[in-house]
């Protein structure tokens, strides 16, 4: 009995928790739930694994000590509320919101600090069973609003590269749980807030994605003295890092259940202060003193001083500039020195000293006339941002100032003569520049500039540069003179050390006009180069004379006249030239198709005898024509195998062109046409004739008979290339075309492609053996094959100039008759040849059949048994 009263219970427990595990949950958050005073504060709950209608109802009530429950608010009963919420249930000021059929929230407008406590969350039973829970509680904490923020900015303007500090001092009530955090922000312009740097809630520091890098060079430190006061240290900003910086202190409670998420109750945010960084240009000063004068082999003495207001982190770079007097052309630099006080670029001539921080010394010894010019100093400030890179802070030049080297500058006199000029042209000319009372030349070197200009109305126009001998002699010729100069027809030498010479030796008519020469010295620079000391020009001189004006003469012969087609055109063209030194010819053959109409180019022989096709359209007739030199003076041109086309107008254009001592053509000189020769032959166009050839005109039984259709011309010749021909071979009358379109034999299409038309009873082949020539094989003659055989031709005409061809007069050729020989021997040999082989075989047949009989029948047959001799001789007997 006590055995079963103790499995009751064990088994009423097993029961429980499955039902337990099985029946209806009711959840609300894990608490405590802190939140602060004055907030509007929400609690879910949420009810699951239930059975009865979907749409379930909650109960919220507040736990007080003892398990005494205060009703606040019902979604069944209105009138759930206990009198001490009832008000606030009324007002709104504490409300129930369904979120679904099974989640309700209970919603507080302004949470209060009585508010603190423990509230359930109640579902009545819709279940059969009871099974599970069917309330739930969490604990609310509601503390006060103590948090307060006081903010300090250490210097509201700073200059690039000095610090400046962002104090934020932060105070609160101490409630249990909860956590501190200070984030700095900046608002640049009307962008929005930035986060710099966030430290906390957990001591840890979280720095803004734009400023990570800058973190890590060291560019803001955090300053934590404890006792609330919270400090950004803005190390050396830069002028773009301008805004209002912000401070903003947050409380932070762990999220309920544990984890690392964490939620913000409380925020406070204060302004610091504005910041402006003043560019480090706008102190940066470098100063260079006053203008110098000093004459050649003296020491220049320059210094340079910088003032920055003293920073300690400037670094400086120095370079020293130095540009012409007048101020044109880029500054060239002397030195450079690096912010780390190595030379960087500089020469042996140049000396640099730093007298201290701030001041640098500028030395360069044996100053020259080159050495003048507007020198400056241009310094750059570099800053160090933390522990970071440097950075060119700012950069400024000095004013500059006028360094003036004299030196005695030369003397001397220009003078330009023309001891050969040309009386015509093609002549010679020669001009001579010469220095005289040449002073103070010292180490100088000499050059020369040549010059041309047209001359028009005794007024020089367009002055080009020719060629000059530079300080070392080496030759720099124009642009419009490269080409005559490195050709050798212009030459520029120097005869003398003071004399410079400019030859022409076959003067062009282009060539007049007014010429000069500017004679300059060189001195030696500082940098080992050279300058222009003085730049002396002479008097101009003017080459000209009168020209006379060319005169080509051109005279076309006919030699051979093209009387009928296919025939040859032969004709000359006889040169004649006046007032031309040594002239080249080139020829050009024309036609023209009536006299006057529009020409076309045939073909040219160049001044050099190159032979050179046109525009002659005619692909198979490249070797028609011909143009050489026959004379000193006469070009003959030759036409070959005249054609229809080529009916027209034929004349010569000449060209005279002035030759160059020999070498290339220089300029056309003049160009004329001769006299129009005409070839007029009659039309008579191409006449065919077709006519049949056959070797033999009896073949016998068996032979392969050859017959050839051959093609005629009554007239000239035609190109191969320009003709073709459509070919039929026709057996007799019976099977003509023109009888009812029954097809030939066999055909040949214009193309060479053959078709056989006339079924298998004739075994035939068509080949061409040449342009004019088509020959039909007829193999294995029989007895069909005797008739009358004949060929129709069409010819087909290309046209040269359009490529179009022409389809021709269909023609016909005479009937020729084929017969096969039968003779009476030939007859025969057939007939007895197959009787005696049929005679032979039925013989041996014969034979054959003969043997198998006689063994069958006397062959030894095991069933038949021979009589005795004697028995025999007996019968006999009897």
């Amino acid at each position: 009995m006590d055995k079963e009263t103790g499995l009751i219970p064990a088994l009423m427990l097993v029961i429980s928790l499955v039902v337990l595990c099985d029946g209806r949950v009711v959840k609300v958050p894990t608490g405590p739930l802190m939140h602060v005073e004055g907030q509007a504060v929400s609690i879910r709950c949420d009810v699951s694994a239930y059975e009865g209608p979907s749409d379930q109802d909650f109960d919220w009530s507040m736990v007080l000590a003892g398990d005494r429950q205060v009703n606040i608010i019902s979604t069944i009963d209105s009138g759930f509320a206990d009198p001490l919420m009832k008000d606030r249930v009324n007002n709104g000021e504490i409300s129930i919101k369904k979120l679904g059929d099974s989640s309700v929230e209970l919603r507080f407008k302004k949470v209060r600090a009585t508010d603190s406590g423990l509230y359930r969350c109640t579902t009545p039973s819709t279940d059969s069973v009871v099974s599970g829970n069917y309330n739930a509680d969490v604990e609310l904490k509601v503390i006060g609003d103590s948090l307060k923020v006081a903010t300090t900015l250490s210097k509201s303007v700073v200059d690039e590269g000095e610090s400046v500090q962002l104090q934020c001092s932060i105070t609160r009530g101490f409630t249990e749980h909860t956590f501190l955090s200070v984030t700095w922000s900046v608002r640049r312009g009307n962008n929005p807030l930035e986060d710099i740097l966030t430290f906390g809630p957990d001591d840890k520091i979280n720095v803004g994605s734009n400023y990570t890098q800058l973190y890590a060079d060291g560019g803001f430190q955090l300053d934590l003295r404890g006792g609330g006061f919270y400090a950004l240290v803005l190390k050396e900003p830069k002028p773009t890092e301008v805004g209002v910086y912000v401070c903003t202190a947050r409380e932070w409670v762990r999220q309920a259940g544990g984890g690392e998420k964490w939620r913000k109750i409380l925020e406070r945010t204060e302004d610091v202060g504005k910041v402006v960084v003043t560019p480090l240009a706008q102190s940066l000063m470098v100063a260079v003193e006053k203008q110098t004068d000093l004459n050649v082999g003296d020491t220049l003495n320059l210094t340079c001083t910088v003032d920055a207001k003293g920073l300690p982190s400037l670094s400086l770079e120095l370079m020293w500039l130095v540009r012409s007097s007048d101020g044109s052309g880029s500054p060239r630099v002397l030195i450079h020195i690096g912010r780390d006080g190595l030379l960087q670029n500089g020469s042996e001539a140049v000396g640099f000293s730093r007298v201290n921080a701030r001041t640098f010394r500028l030395l360069v010894h044996k100053v020259d006339r080159s050495d003048s010019g507007l020198y400056s100093c241009l310094v750059k400030a570099w800053l160090q941002r933390g522990r970071g890179t440097w950075y060119p802070a700012a950069e400024k030049t000095s004013d500059a100032v006028q360094v003036l080297v004299t030196l005695l500058e030369p003397q001397f006199k220009v003078t330009l003569e023309a001891p050969l000029t040309p009386q015509f042209t093609s002549d010679p000319t020669e001009l001579r520049c010469q220095v005289t009372n040449l002073l103070h030349l010292q180490d100088g070197h000499l050059g020369v500039t040549w010059s041309y200009s047209s001359t028009t109305k005794d007024v020089s126009q367009n002055e080009v540069m020719i060629a000059s001998l530079n300080q070392h002699g080496d030759l720099l010729t124009g642009k419009q003179y490269k080409e005559r100069l490195e050709r050798g027809d212009i030459a520029v030498t120097r005869r003398d050390p003071n004399i410079f010479i400019l030859r022409v030796p076959q003067t062009r008519d282009t060539d007049m006009g007014s010429y000069l020469c500017t004679v300059t010295v060189w001195t030696s620079s500082r940098q080992g180069g050279w300058e222009k000391a003085k730049d002396v020009q002479s008097t101009s001189v003017v080459v000209q004379w009168s020209p006379k004006v060319p005169v080509l003469r051109v005279v076309a012969q006919r030699v051979r006249e093209a009387s009928t087609g296919g025939s040859t055109f032969e004709m000359t063209c006889d040169v004649t030239g006046q007032n031309l030194q040594n002239p080249a010819y080139s020829v050009l053959i024309l036609f023209e198709e009536t006299l006057g109409g529009k020409s076309r180019k045939v073909l040219s022989l160049s001044s050099e005898s190159v032979l050179q096709l046109e525009e002659w359209s005619e692909p198979n007739r490249i070797d028609s024509v011909v143009l050489e030199k026959t004379g000193q003076l006469e070009y003959r041109f030759r036409l070959y195998g005249a054609q229809v086309s080529d009916r027209g107008f034929y004349y010569c254009r000449v060209t005279a062109s002035i030759s160059d001592q020999g070498k290339e053509l220089r300029e056309v000189k003049a160009v004329n046409e001769s006299n129009k020769i005409e070839i007029a032959f009659a039309d008579t166009g191409l006449v065919f004739n077709i006519s049949v050839q056959s070797h033999t005109s009896k073949v016998l039984l068996g032979d392969t008979v050859k017959m050839k259709c051959i093609m005629s011309t009554l007239s000239a010749s035609p190109n191969t290339g320009d003709v073709a021909f459509e070919i039929h071979w026709f057996q007799s009358s019976e099977r003509a075309v023109d009888n009812g379109g029954v097809p030939p034999l066999i055909s040949m299409d214009r193309w060479g492609v053959v078709k056989k038309t006339g079924g298998d009873r004739t075994q035939c082949s068509l080949e061409r053996t040449d342009w004019q020539t088509f020959v039909l094989d007829v193999y294995k003659a029989e007895v069909r094959d005797v008739g009358e055989y004949y060929c129709t031709a069409t010819p087909w005409f290309l046209s040269p100039a359009t490529g179009v061809w022409t389809k021709g007069q269909d023609l016909k050729s005479s009937p020729v008759f084929l017969s096969i020989k039968i003779e009476l021997l030939d007859s025969l040999k057939m007939p007895v040849s197959y009787g005696v082989a049929a005679a032979v075989i039925a013989g041996l047949i014969s034979v054959l059949l003969g043997l198998a009989v006689s063994h069958c029948c006397f062959s030894k047959n095991p069933l038949h048994i021979p009589r005795p001799r004697n028995k025999l001789i007996d019968l006999e007997m009897d």
